[in-house]
């Protein structure tokens, strides 16, 4: 019903006055969700609000990914992953998220600049492994990582956002079966339908990220989702008018590893030399 999901946001839009917030425009849209910007004499400044409403969303939403989603963000506290203040959830199916507002992402980034000099991109590169590193190290895994989940701060200060997709690990390694992400950020084993190691997921993610940032461009055509495993195998192509520092692009390879098996833990990726060169 195309007239359901405004009239639902209206209905949220009041509740949210009188729960005594100023809302204002909304900044993200989904299926079953929005974004919008608001202001509170609770919290200083202004505040993103995701609107979230389960009578919209399907089964396996309501019963596994929103639950999931909520739990990991009640649990997380890093400087680089977006900071919620407050949970709202009212018994008509609508859920608010209330979080810190950020005010660009790093696909804007990169479209606005053409792509990320070196030294910016090896410290908001820097950042989002930090953050990447500490939900591994809490048995999490994002799972959907791409440049529109990496938020920025007035000051170019990495905040990850988006945990739809996020869940919790027991075990490693724990494989996974579910298809979720965006293809175009997804490995070939994920493409193809094979049980998959999660980690090395969002370790594949980090290569995508990675590569867009430094080249301004995909690594991968993925216009034929069926042909991506296929042209991912063949590795990656660095455009040649775009100059690309050899230890980026050894990096960028060990991520971007067609076998998950050969793919550094998230560890290892911290350490490496290119984003600790000054």
């Amino acid at each position: 019903m195309p007239w359901a999901l405004p009239s639902i946001m209206s209905s949220a839009d009041s509740l949210l006055r009188d729960l005594g917030y100023k809302v204002g425009r909304t900044i993200g849209e989904g299926t079953y969700s929005k974004v919008k910007v608001a202001t509170s004499k609770k919290y200083r400044g202004s505040v993103a609000i995701k609107v979230l409403d389960q009578r919209l969303a399907p089964p396996d939403v309501v019963s596994k990914f929103l639950p999931r989603e909520l739990a990991i963000l009640r649990g997380i506290r890093h400087p680089h992953v977006v900071h919620v203040f407050e949970f709202i959830e009212v018994n008509n199916g609508l859920h608010f998220i209330v979080m810190e507002l950020c005010g660009t992402d790093l696909l804007q980034l990169v479209q606005q600049a053409g792509r990320v000099a070196a030294p910016h991109a090896r410290r908001l590169f820097g950042q989002i492994v930090s953050a990447v590193r500490y939900l591994h190290e809490h048995h999490l895994v994002h799972r959907d990582l791409k440049c529109e989940n990496v938020l920025l701060t007035d000051n170019h200060c990495v905040k990850l956002t988006d945990f739809g997709f996020g869940r919790k690990t027991q075990g490693y390694p724990e494989m996974c079966t579910t298809y979720c992400g965006s293809a175009a950020y997804a490995p070939p084993e994920v493409l193809l339908g094979i049980p998959y190691d999660p980690k090395k997921y969002d370790i594949w993610s980090l290569g995508v990220v990675l590569y867009v940032m430094v080249t301004g461009c995909m690594p991968f055509d993925d216009s034929n989702i069926s042909k991506l495993p296929n042209i991912q195998q063949r590795g990656v192509v660095y455009p040649a008018s775009v100059p690309v520092e050899d230890k980026c692009q050894s990096l960028i390879k060990e991520l971007l590893h067609f076998s998950p098996q050969e793919r550094p833990d998230i560890s290892v990726v911290s350490k490496n030399s290119w984003l600790w060169k000054t």
